[in-house]
């Protein structure tokens, strides 16, 4: 096989990893694709272990058991801890992890495209190197927005903004691999929705118990921009006693106090483009990632740009696995070239 042409070797296996902070997946070139929460747990001890049974667990699993493992969310921003070795070790093991879970044949050889957030590529390019390893055979490195882009072919004149947990990543497509200046990463995404919320369901009912855990989970079924229709209760204890409660306002608040970090960022990317290109890039723009599913979200943006002239603002239809398998496809025509072996 000649360099520059794609790699078809049975004895390999391509995988794309989106490896986010609150949840990662993988898509494989033998048609799996698989997910996880970004959590791993070790059992606290003796006893621990013969309650869970195994000496590592991963994302829901370790969630449900958290109260007898040290449980790790290793990932920070989108990128590994730093100084804290355990977090590496959780990293080595969610990756371990997915590529076992992509069911790869006895000797095949491992080449793995992993998605980052934009603005840490380079000082997570190492850490990623690091924590692969032992696992992959071949790596590339690229930016979490480029890989969905990649993965719909948006290659030219677009935006593609990934709203995660950790970070927001914004990256314009103009027909060539994106530099830095085409690229911005924000810290204003899932994790912050879910801090603000929890800070206003504490001050509107200061009497309840509940925990980030639970918060998540409420934005995660309830989250909405603009207006809804739909009552939003949920149940929280208070004094060991579950009783309902509206939090819909709340809600309401905490989803929408991302907007505005999230239009200004679209504005700059656009306003500072080739002004010649700047209207199909505002008719081009493209939401990814978990805070895409937001109800109501790509109305709110659309209508917020309007004042800069005619917009078309559209969400990818799978945001789970957006951003691996636009990497898995990458991975499938990169030439050979560009791979850089472990």
């Amino acid at each position: 096989m000649k360099q520059g042409d794609k790699q078809t070797d049975e004895n390999k296996l391509f995988v794309g990893i989106d490896l986010g902070t609150s949840r990662s997946s993988i898509s494989a070139s033998n048609n799996t694709r698989e997910w996880t929460e970004s959590y791993v747990g070790w059992p606290k001890d003796f006893i621990a272990q013969q309650v869970v049974g195994k000496s590592v667990l991963f994302g829901a699993e370790a969630l449900a058991n958290r109260l007898s493992l040290d449980l790790c969310r290793p990932l920070e921003h989108g990128v590994i801890k730093e100084g804290i070795s355990r977090n590496e070790e959780a990293v080595k093991d969610i990756i371990k992890h997915l590529i076992e879970l992509a069911k790869p044949a006895e000797g095949q050889k491992i080449h793995a495209v992993v998605g980052v957030p934009a603005d840490t590529l380079k000082v997570n390019k190492l850490a990623i190197r690091r924590a692969v390893a032992e696992a992959v055979d071949s790596l590339m490195v690229v930016t979490e927005p480029f890989a969905v882009a990649y993965g719909l072919n948006l290659l030219n004149n677009s935006l593609v903004i990934d709203i995660g947990a950790g970070t927001t990543d914004f990256c314009i497509m103009h027909g060539t691999i994106p530099t830095e200046d085409d690229q911005k990463t924000i810290l204003t995404a899932g994790d912050y929705v879910d801090d603000q919320l929890f800070s206003y369901l504490i001050e509107k009912y200061p009497n309840a118990r509940f925990n980030k855990n639970m918060v998540r989970q409420f934005k995660e079924e309830f989250s909405f921009v603009r207006d809804t229709a739909e009552e939003v209760f949920v149940e929280i204890p208070v004094d060991g006693k579950m009783v309902q409660h509206d939090i819909k306002n709340e809600i309401k608040r905490a989803c929408e106090s991302i907007m505005p970090a999230l239009t200004e960022t679209t504005i700059e990317m656009i306003a500072r483009f080739d002004p010649e290109f700047q209207i199909k890039i505002k008719n081009n723009i493209v939401l990814a990632g978990g805070g895409s599913l937001i109800r109501g979200i790509r109305e709110y943006l659309q209508d917020a740009l309007k004042e800069y002239g005619q917009c078309k603002v559209t969400s990818v239809e799978d945001p789970l696995f957006a951003g691996s398998d636009g990497a898995l496809k990458l991975a499938k025509d990169m030439p050979a070239k560009y791979w850089d072996p472990l």
